[in-house]
């Protein structure tokens, strides 16, 4: 028989007992069902990760000191310059775009009377906010002259300025952090909340020279500017045992206002993060870097090294990794429903073969080979799971959809899971609509049309 006689005479045979061929085809609704949408959700999740993780910035390297021992005994970690990051610019700008020194503090801010404890004061140099993804709203970001001179300016995120301003315009405003006075210049773009939890809008940067040189200063200097310029005497009690005559939130002296900053004890820094090219594959980059530290440091062969590298890559494919693996184990979960779907096809088409032996012999004894009629239930078995597959696929997409509105869950509409289900849907209906198939197409006629 012509693919399309063959085609109409299926659909006749199905269209005999719709309830029948609608139960039939209901497992293969439910499996492909189920495979959608959890494809969709697993690509909306991958793909919110993704973004989340491309939000604290891609492909970056950071570099810490690693822990030193000496005759055995830890001492701590090795530290880690600012000298660090410029040579890395330098003698591997065929991995490294840009590299900044870190340096991390916290403190409470003071504006006009309103206090907030950031999560993050963080500085760095004139590529930090690149490096970690950072963009401008708002102002402007800090140079390599405000760097170098250490000035007093900073940009600040969204919560801070909720927070701290709100009815003003933030650019151009002072800000207190500890008892110097910074000016904002820049207000950052919306993060939202990062892969733990806290609210990265909730950070203030500076250039690393101005937290090193004015925050992290001389002791006895900060406390001078707590008790007041005008009592030096009494400083180090008050500081200690603060009286009811030292105020808690003391207002800006002459000091805070002056650009002189305290002295640089140390250019050392909490670590040093560089954002290389390749962000799906950093160990060339890393390989590339180690000598260059090693050599930079001083070290000798035979020394261990005394810093450590981190990949941000490792962090976004251990994630992913996860979310893959709970992905395929409730897909293997939606295939099994689908075999016993193919199963169910396979008994109801034995039923079938049972019930028309009749048909099957009189089409023999009129000239149909054993191949028609082998086609005709093959073709009709794959019929009745590529109805199931897209009636599933649209229930899929509809229960991911569903899914995504209730419960505020990222869906992604995935064109590999529609081409899967349509070929698992076929290969189902080949795998379990064979067998019956095949049998009835070695009936012998005058034994069929004999049957009742």
């Amino acid at each position: 028989m012509k693919l399309w006689p063959l085609f109409l005479t299926c659909l006749l045979a199905l269209t005999r007992n719709p309830m029948r061929a609608a139960l039939t085809v209901l497992g293969i609704v439910i499996g492909i069902a189920a495979v959608v949408a959890i494809m969709e959700i697993g690509e909306g999740s991958k793909k919110q990760i993704s973004d989340s993780i491309a939000s604290l910035g891609a492909g970056k390297i950071m570099v810490m000191g690693a822990s030193v021992k000496t005759a055995g005994v830890s001492s701590g970690r090795a530290a880690i310059k600012a000298s660090d990051a410029e040579i890395l610019m330098e003698e591997c700008s065929a991995f490294v775009i840009n590299a900044s020194p870190v340096v991390k503090t916290s403190a409470q801010v003071i504006v006009n009377g309103l206090n907030w404890s950031p999560e993050t004061i963080a500085g760095g140099n004139e590529h930090y906010l690149n490096i970690e993804s950072w963009k401008i709203a708002e102002g402007r970001g800090f140079d390599k002259s405000m760097v170098d001179n250490a000035d007093r300016v900073c940009v600040v995120g969204r919560t801070i300025v909720k927070e701290l301003f709100p009815d003003v315009n933030p650019i151009g405003q002072d800000i207190r952090i500890r008892d110097v006075i910074f000016k904002v210049i820049g207000v950052l773009e919306e993060k939202g909340a990062g892969h733990w939890g806290n609210d990265q809008d909730n950070s203030i940067f500076l250039p690393w020279t101005s937290i090193r040189m004015r925050l992290m200063g001389s002791p006895s200097t900060a406390v001078l500017t707590i008790a007041g310029a005008a009592n030096k005497a009494k400083t180090n009690a008050a500081a200690t045992f603060p009286s009811s005559s030292v105020a808690l939130y003391p207002g800006t002296d002459l000091q805070s206002f002056t650009n002189a900053p305290h002295p640089l004890r140390t250019r050392t820094v909490n670590y040093v993060v560089a954002k290389i090219y390749d962000t799906e594959n950093a160990t060339p980059a890393m390989d590339a870097m180690t000598p260059v530290l090693r050599r930079h440091r001083g070290l000798k062969v035979g020394q261990l090294d005394d810093f450590e590298m981190r990949d941000s890559a490792q962090f976004s494919k251990m994630v992913t990794s996860t979310a893959d693996t709970m992905s395929n184990l409730l897909l293997a979960v939606a295939m099994i429903s689908l075999v016993v779907g193919g199963v169910g096809i396979m008994n109801i088409m034995m039923v079938s073969v049972t019930e028309r032996t009749r048909e099957i012999g009189l089409r023999m004894a009129v000239g149909a080979r054993p191949r028609d009629i082998m086609s005709q239930f093959l073709l009709e078995a794959v019929l009745l799971c590529l109805v199931g597959g897209i009636i599933g696929i649209l229930l899929g997409r509809l229960a991911s959809i569903i899914v995504s509105v209730q419960n505020d869950w990222p869906v992604a509409s995935s064109t590999s899971a529609i081409i899967l289900s349509v070929s698992v849907a076929v290969i189902i209906g080949v795998v379990f609509g064979w067998y019956p198939a095949w049998k009835a197409s070695r009936m012998d006629p005058i034994d069929a049309l004999r049957h009742e």
